[in-house]
């Protein structure tokens, strides 16, 4: 047996939820920002890791980040980051495992990104990485992992990438 408005038939709990819906939405309106899908590489030789820093002029311009970029649609995530790599940086790489997935809204722009961090490995024979459509490349320590120098939605891997070095033996 149904009570009174339960089954929808414009009884008043069809109407309570309604106007339960609009006054949610009111309350918490949905911000539809379209968010880019990046593959980044976590690459490291000897105890270091390969950071690119930003060209000047771009958003977050100078600060340093795990080289990589926007994946097209329609394309691995794999494949758009070694793409990215050869673009960028002039190196052939293996992409693997994994390593973090981060996202982060960045309100100034009205956007969100979605990174996916991957381990990667040069490729014997691949060339030393070099600034090809970056301001800049380095090899760096964990002394050069601070949080200020990089991207916002770079900043969760950085304590992962952090343990690798310190874990990292030759």
């Amino acid at each position: 047996m149904r009570r009174n408005g339960g089954g929808g038939g414009g009884g008043p709990i069809p109407a309570l939820r309604i106007a339960h819906c609009v006054a949610y939405r009111a309350k918490y309106p949905r911000q539809v920002t379209p968010t880019v899908l990046v593959s980044a590489a976590v690459l490291v030789e000897n105890g270091k890791v390969l950071l690119s820093q930003r060209k000047k002029g771009a958003h977050l311009a100078d600060l340093w980040e795990f080289p990589g970029g926007k994946v097209e649609i329609g394309e691995d995530p794999r494949a758009a980051l070694a793409r990215e790599l050869e673009e960028e940086l002039g190196i052939e790489a293996e992409i693997g495992e994994i390593v973090d997935v981060t996202f982060h809204r960045y309100e100034e722009l009205g956007k969100s990104v979605l990174l996916l961090f991957f381990e990667a490995k040069r490729r014997d024979g691949s060339p030393s990485p070099h600034a090809k459509d970056v301001a800049d490349v380095k090899w760096a320590g964990v002394e050069a992992l601070l949080p200020k120098d990089f991207p916002p939605a770079d900043g969760p891997v950085l304590a992962k990438v952090h343990a690798r070095l310190l874990a990292w033996r030759p």
